[in-house]
C-alpha cells in the first residue's frame, strides 16, 4: 500500500505494511496534520480516530524512517532516529528511500497524506 506525505513542495513517498492498522489509516487518507517534535527521535500528530491494533505484535521496535502508530495515545509517529522497544507501539509502514529528509527537519511540520495516485 503506497502513500505519499506532502510538506510544502517537498513529496516523500512511503509504503505501509498489509495489516489492520495500516488499512484503518489508509481509510482516513486523504488526512492534513501537523506534526511537532517528541523528543529528538519522532515527529507525532494526534489522529482524528483509533486504529485497530488487531494481530499486532504488543511491542513494536521503531526505526529511522518507520511511521507507527501509538495505541496509548492515538498518535501517528515518524521516526527520525532508531529507537526502543516500546508496547503499545504499531508499525504501519515506512518512509521509503531518503524520504526522511524533507520531515527531519525542527519544530511543527504541516503534512498532508494520501494515497498515491
Amino acid at each position: 500500500m503506497n502513500i505519499t506525505i506532502k510538506a510544502g513542495e517537498r513529496e516523500v513517498a512511503a509504503t505501509l505494511q498489509d495489516s489492520d492498522a495500516a488499512r484503518d489509516f489508509m481509510s482516513l487518507l486523504p488526512l492534513t496534520l501537523v506534526l511537532e517534535d517528541y523528543g529528538d527521535t519522532e515527529k507525532i500528530s494526534p489522529l482524528p480516530g483509533k486504529l485497530s491494533a488487531a494481530g499486532a505484535p504488543s511491542v513494536g521496535k521503531p526505526f529511522r524512517g518507520a511511521i507507527a502508530y501509538y495505541a496509548p495515545w492515538g498518535n501517528l509517529c515518524i521516526f527520525r532516529k532508531d529507537f526502543r522497544p516500546s508496547g503499545g507501539l504499531v508499525i504501519l509502514g515506512s518512509l521509503d528511500g531518503d524520504g526522511l529528509k524533507a520531515l527531519d527537519v525542527p519544530g511543527k511540520l504541516r503534512v498532508t497524506i494520501d494515497v498515491k495516485r
